[in-house]
């Protein structure tokens, strides 16, 4: 399963060589994961709500061309590995040319309210990104 956030580079992502400056292309990942949890119903408050957090303690970006202020940009995510942690891969794709301007994952685990770590992602989690997976992908096993 994979969703697909439209975003337009705003001047404020802009740095003094008139390119968007590194760090923000995590905030673009951050947009297209907060799209994808959403389309299963697990946004941050349906995640709080059952007691648990998702912390990001992995990332990796791979910048391959730079943006600039103004360009359109498709920023995709879909799930990658869902077992142990969560891994969400992403790309990054400038529309009107087409070229990828970054790919990179974040690694998720998930705790409990209180820090723990679970040793799994939970059975109802697994279930629900699997079984969406599997939809996206045509199957109905």
């Amino acid at each position: 399963m994979a969703v697909i956030v439209h975003y337009e580079i705003p001047f404020h992502d802009i740095d003094s060589l008139g390119i968007v400056w590194h760090g923000h292309y995590y905030k673009y990942f951050e947009l297209a994961r907060t799209a994808l949890y959403r389309s299963l119903s697990l946004d941050v408050d349906d995640i709080d709500s059952v007691g648990l957090v998702f912390p990001v303690i992995e990332s990796r970006c791979r910048y391959r061309e730079s943006l600039r202020y103004g360009q359109k940009v498709e920023i995709g995510a879909r799930f990658r590995e869902w077992e142990y942690y969560i891994l969400i891969e992403y790309e990054i794709h400038e529309i009107e040319s087409g070229k990828r301007a970054a790919y990179g994952f974040t690694k998720q685990v998930v705790c409990d309210r209180n820090g723990k770590l679970q040793q799994h992602v939970p059975e109802n989690i697994v279930g629900t990104i699997s079984g969406h997976v599997s939809k996206a992908m045509g199957n109905t096993a």
